[in-house]
């Protein structure tokens, strides 16, 4: 059975997904992760691999995830594709009914959403172009644009004086704030209130549905002997489904068809046709053929989420070092971006709501030379937390001013290669055991692994710490010494994985992370 599931389920999911983030009840983080990418692949840098869709993939993703930065509500746009104005190029113009069977000219496209109907100006405002000079002359491929349009008027136009045939529809102007946020390389946003009575687009919303539906009518075959040469017909009727339309018919000195424009808009089609004996026109030797082009429901202008195609969403996040809450790791890389969904706090079946949390283990250290030892990053370290028992972890980073060591654990300290494979003859087992100060018989405090061996700080316990004066914030909550990730392990659901060339952090750079979503 022959069936499609069509692009407007794919803007509704978008829509959704965007009001599922915004929703109170709903929790979404992005994530960096993967210090050790180049244990997993040694092309890593050059050719990071594409992630795997399964549940213990998922859980790897949890167990080398670093930090987590919440998508708040005014960090998710639906997005669609960057098309910059250039002078020059020949855009596609809207049509209604671009297919397999039709397709939009000049690109081709057998879809409006994959055509080139649609730019951004230099000043971040968005056209749609309704017209291209498609001519029987030019096989309606259209011709260059030449002028860049500015106009912010609520009816369509040309854009300048060159006379290139362009008409243009101007929709909106992203905003400062929305171009720092969703403005990619290849995608640029579209308003999140289009909608709200208050927003400043609110007047070309309402323009839409008040000002006339019909805007463009092409002509297909020019005609022959079209009565008298040099004339001008008014008021010709658009006849179809809707009321109200009416052309301007112009004949030139060969007695054939030159122009046609739209007088009045009318209302309510979804078909029509130029009468022109209605109008008066006579048809002459050869009648001329036209198309006249529908625009989507309630006008242009009314749902830009339909009518640019807006089912891809974009996903902010900043990771920034905060003196107070540092919680995201300097001196080491990432290698994977992502976002979860619903993730939960650590120990607790509530959502996690933190603005940004710490997903790895820290132990904090004491003993002779702290200040000056040194764990190299991705390095093993190790305690026997009983007989027989060994804790094994690997560096994330280390603070020689504060002790603090962060650290992961992966089923690479279990007895698993990265991959996932079995080890026949691991060092210390099999069991994953944690680091902590509540040993076992025959356990210690010892940390082995650095430059000198230091013990777990079992007396230590809070969130700052005070040093010669002045308080230091760990970022995380340390009971004995020993502070847990700020997010339960392997809860919500992982939505979105992206591996790339890994990425080292430094205590004086950010990075914004920008998530593309397609539905």
């Amino acid at each position: 059975m022959a069936a499609i599931i069509t692009d407007q389920l794919r803007i509704l999911n978008a829509r959704n997904f965007v009001a599922g983030v915004q929703s109170s009840t709903n929790s979404y983080y992005a994530f960096i992760g993967l210090p050790n990418a180049t244990d997993y692949e040694s092309t890593w840098d050059t050719t990071p691999p594409s992630p795997k869709d399964n549940l213990n993939e998922s859980n790897d993703y949890w167990d080398t995830m670093l930090a987590m930065k919440k998508i708040n509500s005014s960090d998710v746009s639906q997005v669609i594709r960057k098309n910059v104005w250039s002078s020059g190029v020949t855009y596609d113009m809207w049509r209604n009914d671009i297919s397999r069977d039709k397709p939009s000219l000049p690109s081709g496209s057998f879809d409006i959403y994959s055509a080139n109907y649609y730019v951004m100006n230099s000043d971040y405002r968005v056209y749609i172009c309704l017209y291209n000079n498609a001519t029987v002359e030019n096989n309606f491929q259209g011709g260059p644009s030449l002028d860049e349009p500015t106009f912010t008027d609520l009816e369509p136009r040309a854009a300048g004086s060159s006379g290139d045939g362009y008409i243009w529809k101007y929709l909106y102007t992203i905003k400062p704030s929305q171009a720092i946020k969703f403005d990619s390389t290849d995608y640029i946003p579209v308003p999140s209130d289009w909608y709200d009575v208050g927003s400043v687009d609110a007047a070309m919303r309402q323009n839409a549905s008040t000002s006339g539906q019909l805007k463009i009518v092409t002509v297909r075959n020019r005609g022959v002997g079209l009565g008298t040469a040099n004339i001008t017909y008014t008021r010709v009727p658009i006849q179809g489904d809707g009321t109200g339309a009416e052309a301007t018919v112009v004949i030139n000195n060969d007695s054939k068809v030159e122009s046609v424009t739209i007088s009045s808009g009318g209302s309510g089609y979804t078909f029509g046709t130029v009468d022109l004996e209605s109008g008066g026109v006579p048809t002459g030797a050869t009648k001329p053929v036209f198309n006249v082009i529908i625009p989507p429901n309630g006008g242009h202008g009314y749902d830009i989420y339909r009518e640019l195609g807006a089912y891809s969403v974009l996903s902010y996040a900043r990771f920034e070092n905060d003196t107070e809450n540092p919680d995201f790791i300097t001196g080491n890389q990432f290698s994977r971006v992502g976002l979860v969904e619903n993730p939960t706090a650590y120990n607790s079946s509530s959502l996690l709501n933190l603005d940004k949390a710490s997903a790895v283990y820290a132990l904090r250290l004491t003993g002779v030379g702290y200040s000056s030892a040194v764990f190299t990053p991705d390095d093993y370290v190790t305690q026997t937390v009983g007989l027989g028992s060994t804790a094994v972890g690997r560096v994330v980073a280390y603070d020689q001013t504060t002790g603090v060591l962060k650290l992961w654990q992966d089923k690479t300290n279990a007895g698993f290669n990265s991959d996932g494979t079995l080890n026949s003859d691991p060092i210390y087992g099999f069991k994953a055991h944690r680091f902590t100060s509540e040993i076992l018989s025959g356990g210690n405090f010892t940390i082995v692994g650095g430059s000198v061996n230091l013990g777990i700080d079992t007396v230590f316990t809070g969130v700052s710490t005070v040093i010669n004066n002045r308080t230091y914030y760990l970022g995380q909550s340390f009971t004995s010494g020993v502070a847990q990730p700020e997010v339960e392990k392997y809860s919500g659901n992982t939505i979105f994985v992206d591996n790339r060339p890994s990425v080292t952090r430094s205590s004086s750079q950010k990075e914004d992370v920008k998530i593309i979503l397609q539905f």
